[in-house]
């Protein structure tokens, strides 16, 4: 029996779990530094979280739920149907909470990894499966002054409940993602808002709303819930690839008529992004651009020069007294299982091996790191997420099972193999003209390789990732 170490209990570290205790492989350990399950989606409790892909996708296929409350699950709904999924699939004896892998080791004498906690306990597996995914570090923005601040700071991924924002002055930084979910529902509580914006955004409309007829035809009927996942499926698969005009052009035109509800000219300009559909990861919401008709919320579009103990100092000169500030700056994306130090055979590091940016066979396995398993890693952000997630999960259960079967003590994919998907990769990358219209994104390594993007389909990565692979890989 294959002993089996996972770092990570957010939906990667589940799904895998579920699906190797269903298939016989019960020697595994899943290591979670926080206190509870759930990941990003446990870490992340800004108010307005929520998914920003249909709630019906949000769920595992062999443990789909039907009656989501709304077409958008919101972050305590998930991260419940997360919690429900561990207790469910009887998931608990094999977790352990708020103890973090700081380390990870390739021995090869004994062809095992050896992971360094940071309890100090040290913990030997014969197969190693990351699911840190991608949204696990905090990107904080280095802009002078920040830490001399004398007010309340803190990151939108790591939200200050203890710190109320009634009656306060508060600066967001940042004009993304997380941004447009929470700075609608804070912008009726404080006195002043002061959104900084470096790049604007595209913001297509989002139906929070299912109506009753149709939460009681998902409650009732058995069908309803998978032939709406079938249907979103099916719509998502096809938009994902950017690569079709008459949709980027109706999906700017649904952006252009949302962004329409601000009523400054001057503001509504500087709200239009000046880059195609598609180049930035694209958002939803239809609270954000009324927010920017109240008297209270301010957008500063010059860049921010310094911080001073009280205010926020652009680069005109002017500074705006602030007591909070709030750093809506995203995650650094480009480090996957690279955030903690890992070394594989001759003592080699994931960092060093990937120093002109992150990759992987199929996202998956790295070669010189025998018998690693990465769950949404290198290249395999588009689409659904949890489609990938399993995808990836199915791969990783068919390998092990090859090593069981054929009791080998390790497996390690041929470098040749890798270095030719990812060639063949950046050049599908490359095809992606939005993707190349020089726009700052975070899907970029600091060399400028694109290390996040899957350019396909959910079909097409579904099919390479069941397809057949034996031979990709060393023996022994």
């Amino acid at each position: 029996m294959k002993r089996i170490g996972i770092i990570g209990a957010g939906p990667g570290g589940i799904c895998a779990g579920i699906r190797l205790k269903q298939s016989g492989f019960t020697e595994f350990r899943i290591f979670e530094q926080a206190p509870a399950v759930g990941g990003t989606w446990w870490h992340n409790s800004y108010p307005g979280c929520a998914c920003d892909v249909p709630s019906h996708l949000f769920s595992f296929s062999f443990a789909q739920r039907a009656d989501w409350l709304q077409p958008y699950a919101t972050q305590p709904e998930v991260q419940a149907y997360l919690e429900d999924c561990v207790t469910r699939f009887d998931l608990w004896p094999h977790i352990r909470l708020g103890v973090a892998v700081s380390a990870a080791h390739w021995d090869d004498a004994s062809a095992e990894w050896r992971l360094q906690l940071a309890n100090g306990e040290e913990f030997a597996c014969d197969v190693l499966v990351s699911a840190v995914g991608l949204f696990n570090l905090p990107a904080w923005p280095d802009v002078t002054g920040l830490a001399d601040f004398g007010g309340t700071v803190f990151h939108s991924a790591r939200w200050n409940h203890a710190h109320p924002l009634e009656g306060r002055d508060v600066a967001v930084i940042g004009s993304a993602a997380s941004a447009v979910q929470f700075v609608p529902c804070i912008a009726p509580l404080v006195r002043r808002l002061d959104l900084y914006q470096r790049t604007p955004n595209w913001i297509g409309p989002r139906d929070d709303h299912y109506t009753e007829e149709q939460l009681r035809r998902f409650r009732e009927d058995p069908a309803a819930g998978p032939a709406e996942r079938e249907m979103l499926w099916q719509w998502l698969n096809a938009i994902q690839t950017l690569d079709n005009p008459e949709v980027l052009a109706k999906t700017r035109e649904a952006c252009l008529r949302n962004l329409a509800q601000v009523e400054d000219p001057e503001i509504r300009r500087a709200l239009t992004p000046d880059h195609p559909f598609g180049a930035k990861r694209g958002l939803v919401s239809s609270d954000w651009y009324p927010t920017f008709n109240r008297d209270n919320v301010q957008l500063v579009t010059d860049a921010i020069a310094r911080i001073t103990p009280d205010a926020v100092v652009t680069a005109d000169g002017t500074g705006r007294a602030v007591d909070t500030i709030v750093l809506a700056t995203g995650f650094d994306t480009s480090r996957f299982l690279s955030a903690i130090p890992v070394t594989g055979r001759g003592g080699c590091a994931l960092d060093a091996a990937w120093s002109e940016g992150a990759e992987a066979y199929l996202g998956i396995t790295v070669s010189g790191f025998p018998n690693l398993f990465m769950l949404y890693g290198p290249n395999t952000n588009n689409g659904s997420i949890l489609f990938q997630i399993e995808c990836q999960v199915e791969y990783l259960l068919r390998h092990v099972g090859r090593m069981a079967r054929e009791r080998l003590h390790w497996i390690d994919v041929k470098p040749e193999v890798q270095s030719a998907y990812n060639r063949q990769l950046q050049e599908d990358l490359a095809g992606k003209a939005v993707w190349q219209s020089g726009t700052r994104d975070y899907y970029r390594a600091p060399s400028g390789k694109i290390v996040t993007q899957w350019p396909h389909g959910m079909d097409r990565y579904r099919d390479m990732t069941q397809a057949s692979d034996d031979d990709a890989y060393r023996i022994g």
